[in-house]
């Protein structure tokens, strides 16, 4: 009884944790207002390196682990986590592009966004504060 109980809880949490609205940020600096789920897959898959504003883009990943990065990327991108880490593993294989840096947590890419004008990355809708800008929400 009280494992199946434990299973429902843990669920709920998941369940929970998968409907959360995650949001792309740039650095309040940033000139841009907004971007489309297809400028930002193409940051995030290594089709493009720079951001609409022209600069070079920081792209800031999550861990494997995050419950946030299984709903941006297959939100985003269309594509389940796993599909993304083996295109990731032939781009860098080829020598085409270097994959996002990877951080420990939303505190970690917002702090890291605040911090770089260039930096673009995601966290959960909860997470955002005056430290960032918001300009893909992922519904």
């Amino acid at each position: 009884m009280k494992w199946s109980k434990l299973l429902s809880i843990t669920a709920l949490a998941l369940a929970g944790a998968a409907q959360a609205q995650v949001v792309v940020i740039v650095n309040p600096k940033s000139a841009m207002a907004s971007m489309t789920p297809d400028q930002v897959a193409s940051i995030f898959l290594g089709k493009s390196n720079t951001l609409p504003s022209g600069a070079t883009a920081t792209a800031l990943d999550q861990t494997e682990s995050a419950a946030v990065r299984e709903v941006f990327y297959s939100k985003v991108t269309g594509k389940q986590a796993a599909q993304v880490k083996a295109a990731w593993s032939r781009l860098v294989f080829s020598g085409k592009a270097t994959p996002p840096k990877e951080l420990s947590s939303s505190a970690e890419v917002k702090k890291a966004v605040a911090a770089n004008v260039d930096a673009i990355g995601y966290i959960e809708k909860s997470a955002v504060d005056a430290s960032v800008k918001v300009v893909l929400t992922v519904d």
